[in-house]
């Protein structure tokens, strides 16, 4: 008879969990640890293709033993005259890689620049944030045609390059190789046939003629003024951003503890969290059954009798720093990360708990803090906020956003947003958050982009009869968006077509009905003449 498996680190095998629909499932996960118990023993798990945040302890019942696959012994790399071989490719080399392959396929090899090396390696689960979706730029119907103009549904898978001629039309085979919002259409020659390489749209002149067909869909002509030049590179590949930005993760560091959430839950005021990551709160605190908090002032406490303790000196009922806005309920502060470091700290810390693609940084001075409450009678209660640095060299105006899970799916992420670029308006920049975002931020931000960029589209009116006209500079500056972000989510929204040498913006009735009911759902705004803020030069260092 067979002796009993030992399951060890590092197997991976199918296990039991319900998915949203409470229904059972059997996902391939990798144990990340075991432990023993009296009577039994638990693993921790990681289910592939999973969030981490999905991670959790489960008991040897809902293993499946008979589809065990035991870790592979790593292969030893090649040397050097007794140096270690290279370390394996990061996801930007493959990301490069895929690009040269796909360019090899449209257009001849040219001597050019090459993508510039990011300074860290970024996680790979986080590659679906740092490419925007490619998506194919098809042919404008004929006129007769545009009544039944449609939006094209949108290539959606953000892990791979798409290199997809249109086939709706074989003189104008288009192409669309897409990072960040840079877009290039490479047209491959065709014999006995000159043509003139169409324009590319990531030229931020572009007059956009709005008008409509037999009150069918709207559309935009987009037109690129005499002699503009594209914004990419001599070689038309696009450069990539910067992963470095200044709290992304850096994983070179990341070991079996940082995989693993090590608080069990968190008591914050009148409210229960279960945290999604690891934090490096202190080791002692790791084994409590609840970590408890103070809501006002953010400091950590091992028992609620401490936290009673506590509540009778701290004075605070509201964050530390400035409040610079208030409606109705709805309040923020701004701290500075110099003058209140304690609590910054406390704040990075829960935020850590929720946010597994940012590291956390103890140095807090470089970086401002604006927080959003709620108040009632008891005072200001935290409900999201977000950081950004005092000094952007990227214009970068957010560096880590988070909503707290209790307020989540409540319009509040949108709101932290909007106020990120209202304070942009103010400050009399365009901003862009930094990269890489997480999955539910990546979410949020398209959605704002979408409803900002389709708000102001139709809300353009004749000019003395002649259609409406709008550049993609004048989107950016009216919104603070950056004009990347622009084009990129007008390509996530499928909306450019071309058409004669044009490039033009379609907007079906469904993407008109669609945005109205997104609007109708949108109860919490931003209103300009309730924020106090007056900005400051940070680059003089008396400031700090």
């Amino acid at each position: 008879f067979a002796a009993p498996v030992d399951v060890v680190e590092g197997c991976r095998l199918p296990v039991l969990r319900k998915n949203q629909e409470n229904e059972d499932e059997w996902p391939l996960a990798e144990i990340l640890s075991v432990k023993e118990i009296p009577g039994r023993k638990l693993y921790y798990v990681h289910y592939i293709d999973f969030n981490k945040r999905l991670d959790e302890w489960v008991t040897p019942d809902r293993l499946d033993m008979k589809k065990l696959q035991f870790p592979k012994k790593e292969a030893k790399t090649p040397t050097k005259n007794g140096l270690p071989g290279s370390r394996p490719s990061s996801p930007e080399s493959e990301v490069r890689k895929s690009l040269d392959l796909n360019l090899q396929t449209a257009t001849a090899p040219s001597r050019g620049k090459t993508l510039p090396t990011p300074k860290r390696k970024a996680e790979s689960v986080s590659l679906a944030t740092q490419v925007s979706p490619a998506t194919p730029v098809p042919s404008l119907p004929g006129l007769a045609e545009a009544s039944q103009a449609s939006v094209y549904p949108a290539v959606r898978d953000t892990n791979t390059f798409n290199l997809k001629s249109n086939a709706r039309d074989d003189h104008e085979q288009l192409t669309s190789l897409t990072t960040n919002g840079t877009a290039r259409r490479p047209m491959p020659n065709q014999p006995g046939r000159k043509r003139k390489q169409p324009p590319n749209c990531g030229g931020t002149d572009e007059i956009i003629k709005v008008f409509q067909y037999n009150n069918s869909p709207r559309c935009a002509n987009v037109y690129l003024q005499p002699g503009e030049d594209s914004q990419d590179s001599s070689d038309g590949i696009p450069s990539t951003p910067r992963m470095t930005g200044s709290l992304v993760s850096d994983r070179s560091h990341d070991d079996i503890v940082t995989r693993m959430k090590n608080i069990d839950c968190i008591e914050l005021g009148r409210h229960r969290l279960k945290p999604w990551y690891f934090s490096p709160y202190p080791q002692e605190l790791t084994t409590l059954p609840i970590l408890y908090l103070c809501e006002f002032c953010l400091k950590y406490l091992k028992s609620l009798k401490c936290l009673q303790r506590h509540l009778t000196k701290c004075n605070l009922r509201h964050p530390p720093g400035n409040e610079i806005y208030r409606k109705g309920t709805i309040s923020f502060f701004e701290i500075d990360g110099r003058k209140n470091k304690t609590y910054s700290q406390n704040l990075c810390l829960l935020a850590k708990c929720f946010l597994d693609h940012k590291t956390l940084y103890y140095d807090t001075d470089p970086f401002l803090f604006y927080v959003m409450t709620e108040y009632d009678a008891k005072g200001f209660h935290i409900v999201g906020y977000f950081s950004k640095e005092k000094e952007s060299t990227e214009d970068y105006n957010v560096a880590c956003i988070l909503t707290l899970p209790p307020y989540q799916r409540r319009g509040y992420g949108k709101l932290l947003i909007e106020f990120s670029y209202e304070l942009s308006k103010v400050e009399g920049k365009t901003g862009t958050p930094e990269k890489p975002l997480s999955d539910l931020g990546l979410l949020s931000y398209r959605s704002y982009w979408s409803q900002t960029i389709l708000e102001i589209l139709m809300d353009l009116k004749p000019d003395n009869g002649e259609r409406p006209q709008i550049t993609i500079n004048d989107i950016s500056e009216i919104t603070s968006v950056k004009k990347e972000d622009v084009i990129s989510t007008l390509q996530y929204l499928n909306l450019i077509n071309y058409y004669k040498g044009q490039y033009i913006l379609t907007l079906s009735e469904d993407i008109v009905e669609g945005h109205e009911r997104a609007m109708q759902k949108r109860h919490l705004r931003i209103d300009s003449k309730c924020l106090h803020f007056t900005p400051k030069d940070w680059s003089k260092r008396g400031k700090w």
